[in-house]
């Protein structure tokens, strides 16, 4: 290795965009970002509908828990953002319940109010040994479970609970005393400011995506787009690209999805390539309907645990930003962006997919009367959530070491393979800190000690 390393970062996402930007901002020159998309933003992308409405690859709202991520976002945006305070619910019936659930369960009917509440006072208290299914019972007691926790985290994951583990709940979801839940039943009280995305902001203009859009451009001279990765060496420290070019390295940081990036690797153990088939990730169908039809609705977000609703969530998008909408004029347009999660355990055809989620709004109390409907979109993420199995974790003390060792470093949503540091602003930070680190040799400070 040279005194100045080679430095090939693999995706222009909010984890290799920071990456690069940390790494010039140390001085470092000797780096090269590759992009497969002819624009930057991966995940956290937008785009823009032939209708002009605009819609991100996911339900996506900006918060921090670093002060480096809340610089890059006053450097790439300065005012242009909105800051909103969040304003969301659960539809349960014909009833809207403020989140989080488990919290406000006086705006449920008698019944499933008595079961939830008797439940929760019940539960004896999970731990996260226990797989997801148990440790929901565990913690929440049968009425919330059944009611809400079981059928929403299906629709969400696409996975059988009893498959996932529990360990990465942390600040996911809201884990509250009976004592609370039953004081907000008796005295009628909402408790809905749970959660660090209480307050969130949002781009003024562009979407989420266009965060890193401006960022790409002040990086623009090392950043190479349509360059797709047709495999690694991590022998000789090569990447060679599928337009038959190649790139050698000293150091590699990728950000596209771990089992790809081994299924990629031209040498690695056997038990590497066993491990990575052990990740399981699911997919989302993101369904926008544009209406001509005034904004009027003051909620952020829904989420959807019914199932004859086909998506688990709702954003209401034309209230993060007016310019989400043709012209900007909410006096004439509103717009809900949904998300239906598939898998192998839970198959989805879009065939009819638009026209359904359209009904289901109108059915579900989202949209009043018959607007006309001036867009239906479908954007199609196929690496949407890494599941957090129960295998997930033996699965990544073995392939993140090995790479690590061959100076590959896997990080952001999918290269982490870590939900519970799956957030932009994860992502944002382990970039940051593995430019740290190859630079200064400074440890990285979220990343899992056991996966180094």
């Amino acid at each position: 290795m040279t005194d100045t390393p080679r430095v090939v970062i693999i995706g222009a996402g909010p984890c290799g965009l920071g990456c690069a930007r940390e790494l010039r901002r140390l001085g470092h020159v000797n780096w090269l970002l590759a992009e497969q998309q002819d624009v930057a933003g991966g995940h956290a992308g937008s785009v823009i509908d032939p209708q002009g409405f605009t819609w991100d690859f996911g339900g996506h709202v900006v918060f921090s828990h670093y002060g480096e991520f809340d610089t890059l976002l006053e450097e790439t945006m300065g005012d242009e953002v909105y800051q909103h305070e969040r304003s969301s619910y659960i539809r349960f019936g014909n009833n809207w319940v403020p989140y989080p659930f488990q919290n406000n369960l006086r705006h449920l009917p008698p019944e499933p109010a008595y079961e939830c509440i008797l439940g929760l006072i019940e539960a004896p208290g999970g731990d996260s040994s226990q797989d997801f299914a148990l440790w929901m019972e565990a913690t929440f007691g049968g009425g919330i479970t059944h009611h809400f926790m079981r059928p929403y985290n299906f629709k969400v994951w696409a996975t059988p609970p009893e498959r996932m583990a529990s360990n990465w709940i942390a600040e996911r979801v809201s884990v509250i005393d009976y004592k609370r839940a039953l004081r907000s039943l008796t005295f009628q009280e909402d408790d809905a400011a749970w959660g660090p995305n209480n307050m969130f902001t949002f781009p003024a203009v562009g979407g989420t995506a266009e965060i890193y859009r401006r960022l790409a451009v002040k990086l623009s001279d090392q950043i190479q787009y349509n360059r797709e990765i047709a495999s690694v060496d991590p022998e000789r420290k090569t990447v060679a690209m599928a337009d038959g070019t190649e790139e050698t390295y000293d150091k590699l940081v990728s950000t596209m999805p771990i089992d790809v990036l081994v299924s990629k690797l031209v040498h690695c153990p056997d038990s590497v390539r066993r491990a990575a088939e052990d990740l399981e990730h699911n997919g989302v169908l993101v369904v926008g309907i544009g209406y001509e039809s005034p904004l009027k609705d003051d909620k952020s977000w829904m989420y959807f645990p019914a199932e004859d609703i086909p998506f688990y969530r709702a954003t209401n998008f034309a209230k993060y930003s007016s310019a989400n909408v043709p012209d900007a004029d909410t006096g004439r347009y509103c717009s809900y962006m949904t998300e239906i999660a598939y898998s192998r355990y839970k198959p989805v055809s879009k065939e009819g997919l638009a026209e359904h989620v359209e009904e289901s709004l109108r059915r579900a109390g989202v949209i009043e009367g018959l607007p006309e409907v001036a867009s239906m979109h479908i954007e199609d993420a196929a690496y949407a959530y890494p599941v957090p199995t129960l295998k997930r974790d033996a699965a990544l003390e073995v392939i993140q070491p090995w790479l690590m060792h061959h100076d590959i470093y896997s990080r952001g949503r999918f290269g982490s393979w870590r939900y519970e540091i799956g957030n932009m602003d994860h992502a944002v930070k382990m970039g940051i800190d593995t430019a740290r680190l190859i630079v200064e040799k400074t440890p990285e400070e979220i990343w899992p000690s056991n996966d180094a």
